[in-house]
């Protein structure tokens, strides 16, 4: 085995571990609604989860240990590729922005401040800020 295909097996775990952990958020309240359920085979596709990993996921999503990051520049960089899902998909609406709400939650943002963050990034990737200029303003919005 190479040490790509090491590098490779570990990103793929790491997407899985993510996509489930956004699974349980979801699932908070038992069913995954349609509006849910459209965001998550979205996210699926762009973190290159086949559809039989999806269906088991969706199935066992409880088998997969919640590693949100523990730096904060991977929660905003996580943030940012699911706001930017969100702006790109065309989904801004009530029920994304209570599941991306949930997900940033889940990511470990604080409750006292998270819709403010959610809104901030929805806007901030509607403007056209990349990966540097998100983090750089969402770190300066607390100053």
């Amino acid at each position: 085995m190479s040490f790509s295909d090491l590098f490779d097996s570990g990103f793929k775990k790491r997407n899985e571990d993510h996509f489930a952990s956004i699974v349980k958020i979801a699932m908070d309240d038992g069913v995954i609604s349609d509006e849910e359920q459209a965001f998550l085979e979205r996210l699926a596709r762009n973190l290159d989860i086949s559809e039989g990993d999806f269906k088991i996921i969706l199935t066992d999503y409880k088998s997969h240990p919640i590693n949100p990051p523990s730096s904060y520049d991977r929660r905003l960089e996580r943030l940012y590729d699911l706001a930017r899902m969100v702006y790109v998909d065309h989904i801004k609406g009530d029920h994304e922005e209570v599941l991306l709400r949930k997900i940033a939650l889940g990511l470990g943002f604080n409750t006292d401040n998270v819709k403010y963050i959610v809104d901030k990034a929805l806007t901030l990737v509607n403007n056209g800020a990349d990966l540097d200029d998100f983090t750089e303003q969402m770190k300066n919005m607390n100053r």
